[in-house]
């Protein structure tokens, strides 16, 4: 199979480790010539993803930013064969979607929305690796969800990433539970991180620290767009987490000891409920 990979960052560049690794041809395109050079010393790409070769792609990878990837879609749209693959890899599915589900449909390849969730706090081509994705689950967005054929048909295409479990929903479901799940934590350590205590931390922190601080290294640029894509869903859970908050104060400020009690072993019985 001749796989595409549009973008070379921590998952592009997983996703073209682990197709090569299990003995795919791997395309791939990247902003920065010399990232594709590196991965082509590699071994991890075999070739250039351009205009010429994009009809031999049987699978299509996009993780860039998602207007990028909508961007480059609908660029190419024309180009890409029938019998091919295209799944995105954003952070975010509703516009994305949006967009390439009818490119899809007026040119006769088929679309799928797609995140992995999988990753780390380091980005870059240099830090990917062939086993990021074993194990961890995958999300799937179809534009029907009666299309089994073509659920089976991703997830075999997709076995070379060895996922451990899919999921399957909306793109407005993914974005509501994405902002909660994953887009909140990097915003919530990251605004953690700016205490003027922090630069003291040295010799008083441990686990709960480390747990907490460790999305706060981001990659700025890719967040705030992500975040920024999803709008309405984090102001959501930005106004659900500011209130919560705000009880904790107000417990702490009265010298409330029962209030405060109460609050923490609400939250304590709340973490067992979601999480078994």
């Amino acid at each position: 199979m001749t796989v595409g990979v549009l973008g070379l960052g921590l998952i592009g560049g997983s996703m073209a480790r682990a197709y090569a690794r299990a003995g795919h041809r791997v395309l791939a395109a990247d902003k920065d010539e010399s990232i594709l050079a590196f991965a082509q010393l590699t071994g991890a790409v075999s070739g250039v993803l351009q205009e010429d070769t994009v009809p031999q792609c049987q699978l299509i990878l996009l993780a860039i930013y998602p207007d990028g990837c909508a961007a480059w879609l609908e660029r190419n749209a024309h180009r890409i064969s029938s019998d091919t693959l295209v799944m995105d890899l954003c952070g975010v599915k509703e516009e994305i979607c949006r967009r390439c589900f009818p490119l899809a449909q007026t040119y006769g390849f088929t679309f799928i929305g797609g995140h992995p969730m999988a990753g780390s706090h380091y980005s870059g081509f240099k830090y990917s690796r062939s086993n990021l994705f074993r194990g961890a689950p995958m999300v799937l967005v179809p534009h029907r969800f009666d299309d089994m054929a073509l659920l089976e048909r991703a997830k075999e295409a997709l076995a070379p990433c060895e996922f451990g479990a899919f999921a399957v929903c909306t793109a407005q479901e993914h974005d509501q539970r994405i902002a909660f799940t994953s887009q909140m934590p990097h915003v919530l350590s990251n605004a953690y991180i700016k205490s003027p205590t922090a630069s003291h931390h040295k010799g008083f922190s441990a686990g709960s620290y480390k747990d907490l601080t460790r999305v706060a290294w981001l990659n700025p640029q890719m967040w705030a767009e992500l975040c920024m894509e999803n709008r309405e869903n984090m102001l959501f859970e930005l106004d659900a987490y500011i209130a919560s908050l705000q009880s904790y104060r107000q417990a702490l400020q009265a010298q409330d000891i029962a209030a405060l009690t109460a609050l923490l072993d609400e939250g304590r019985r709340r973490k067992e409920e979601v999480d078994g």
